[in-house]
This record gives C-alpha cells, structure tokens and sequence, in this order.
C-alpha cells in the first residue's frame, strides 16, 4: 500500500507565533508507515499558490496551509478541479474557513484531523471569475477590508477600530439584484455572499451557509446608524443574524449585481477594484478538502470574549458620540463669540 504524500506549505510571517515547532511535531501525530511529507516555505505574495500548483502536477495527495486566511485561499485556488486535497493548520488572525469546517486552532488538534485525513469534495465559490471559499462581498464590509489590509495590526480589535472609523463616513449604496431574470433593486449597507458561514473570529455573516449545498447564502444588510451596530455585531456572533430586521437574506446558484459607479469588493477579505457589474456564482464539489468529521455540527464554537467585544463596540460609539458633541460645542462657542463682537 503506497503511502499518503503530504506538502506543508507554511507561511512563515502569518499570525504571531512560530511554525517551526509545528513542523518538528510532525512525527508525534503522522504515522509513517502512512504518511510521507516534505515541508515548504512561502517567501513572498503568490508563493503559495505556486507551490500547491507544482504540488498537484506532481502527485502529491495533500497539500497542508500552515498560516492564515491568505495563505489557505492562495493553496485553495491552486487546488481547484484537482485530485489534491487542502488541509488546513489554522494560524492567522481571523481563520474563517477553519472556523467553519471546525477544524481546531490549536495545532496539535489540527493535526489530529491531519492524521484521520477525512476528505469530502466542497463548493467553492467566483466573484467576477476570482476563487472565494468563505465569502465575497461589497459595500461596507468591502470598504472595511480595504482599510484593514493596509492596516499594521491583525486582529477583532483592529477590525472593530476600522469599522467604527469607517462607519461615520461610509455611504449605503444602491444595487440592482438579478436572479433568474428577476431584478430587485436594494440601498444597501452591505451584501456579502457566503459559501462558508463566517468572515472569521465567529464572526456569522451566513449563519446558515453550507459548502456542501450547492447554494450561496446571500446576506444584504439594510441602512443602519451606529446605535444598530452593537445589536448587528451580538447577533453577528450569535448566528441570528438572519433574525434582524435589517437584514434580508435568501439562497441562489448565482447572481448579477449593478452599482451606479466603480468600486471595492473582497473575496475572503482580500480587497480589488471592481466595475459597475458583478457576477458571483457558486461551483459545486470543487475542491477536495480535510474536514473534520468528529466535530460537532450541532454545536456553535464557544465565543469566550463577547462581553469584552461588546465593551469594545459600546465604548467606541461613546468616544464617537463624545467627539460629535465635543465638535458641536466648539462650532457653537464660535457661532456666539462671532455674535458678541
């Protein structure tokens, strides 16, 4: 019986611990009368993709991500309509598809999953013919991706310091929606499409999102002010979202979205510059993938800091509301002085 032929593409600058010790793991958790493995480094953007395409030409039956959301996406473009399957060590910020599949953050249970090498065939999904495999999107969550990637920290706190930035100034847009020939037009904050449930850090933006369903889960949310955000982030965590009054929510195969000009959209949180005209459609079964079928679905993740996110949300709308009657005092303390004169 020939052995399982394992590449371990480790990105060596994603999240904020080492990988070197994951790879010295190795021979604790891989048999080797099962497995045989070699390990490569990513050293610049599109490396990894490289790697899991030259991985996949030669054979090699699973190609490993070691880091973050970036790091899995490129090695799950490269593995699209291949006999290669993707296996994910989840090291990065936000770790959304990991999330999803339940695949454990810690690195030790990860490899567990490794070692089972349970592969199931999953959707995927294109947004304008580029791969996503957690969610795409434009509006808000778009604009947000765009300042969180140019900014020098990772992580739930500096993507909340961005939205609540970001949210003062950012304008809802108006979107026409075709669906089977069937138009609706939505001013929108957001709409994001999920093949998989959450952007990452259990954030739900999908709650109901399956990879094995054929279907994109489309989430629109409508106009909100700043005091509805705390309210949409709970829900967000909890998976309700799809409970809220401002949210519209529905299941296709594809869709085709006009905006009036130009402008951002992600796919799995990475930004571009798109046109007026945006075609996202979902392929079924396409990428082969260890999944962790111990896991239990019926179970939402234990979220352990939702009350210092909460407290995160609300003090920011403070210090916001602070500075708006701050600005409203100064420009009225002008209006009287010019009046005394």
């Amino acid at each position: 019986m020939s052995k399982t032929r394992l590449l371990f593409i480790a990105n060596p600058i994603s999240g904020t611990h080492d990988k070197k010790p994951i790879i010295d793991s190795l021979p604790r958790f891989l048999d080797s009368e099962r497995f045989e493995w070699e390990v490569a480094w990513t050293d610049h953007r599109g490396h990894a993709e490289e790697l899991a395409g030259n991985a996949s030409r030669a054979d090699i039956d699973v190609c490993v991500a070691i880091g973050g959301d970036g790091t899995v996406n490129e090695v799950a473009r490269a593995l699209r309509h291949t006999d290669t399957a993707l296996a994910i060590i989840p090291m990065g910020s936000g770790n959304g598809l990991a999330r999803h599949l339940q695949i454990p953050l810690d690195p030790d249970g990860a490899l567990r999953v490794l070692a089972r090498c349970d592969i199931k065939a999953l959707d995927y999904g294109l947004i304008n013919d580029i791969p996503f495999f957690c969610t795409c999107g434009m509006g808000f969550d778009a604009f947000i991706s765009e300042k969180f990637a140019g900014s020098g920290k990772r992580g739930i706190q500096t993507y909340i310091e961005n939205v609540f930035r970001g949210g003062l100034s950012y304008e809802p847009e108006t979107y026409e929606v075709t669906i089977d020939g069937q138009k609706e037009h939505y001013t929108a904050f957001l709409i994001a499409c999920g093949n998989a449930s959450q952007y990452g850090n259990n954030f739900y933006i999908a709650p109901q999102a399956s990879m094995s369903d054929g279907l994109l889960d489309v989430t629109i949310i409508e106009p909100l002010t700043m005091l509805n955000a705390p309210q949409i982030v709970m829900q967000a965590i909890n998976k309700t979202l799809d409970e809220n009054s401002h949210v519209r929510t529905f299941k296709c195969r594809a869709l085709h979205i006009h905006r009036a000009q130009p402008g951002v959209i992600h796919y799995d949180g990475e930004p571009a510059v798109a046109g007026e005209d945006i075609d996202v459609r979902l392929v079924e079964k396409g990428l082969r993938v260890v999944v962790n079928e111990e896991a239990d679905k019926t179970t939402a993740p234990m979220i352990h800091n939702i009350q210092d996110i909460f407290d995160q949300i609300t003090g920011d709308i403070k210090a916001q509301q602070r500075k708006l009657l701050a600005l409203n005092k100064a420009l009225l303390d002008r209006v009287l002085q010019r009046n005394s004169k």
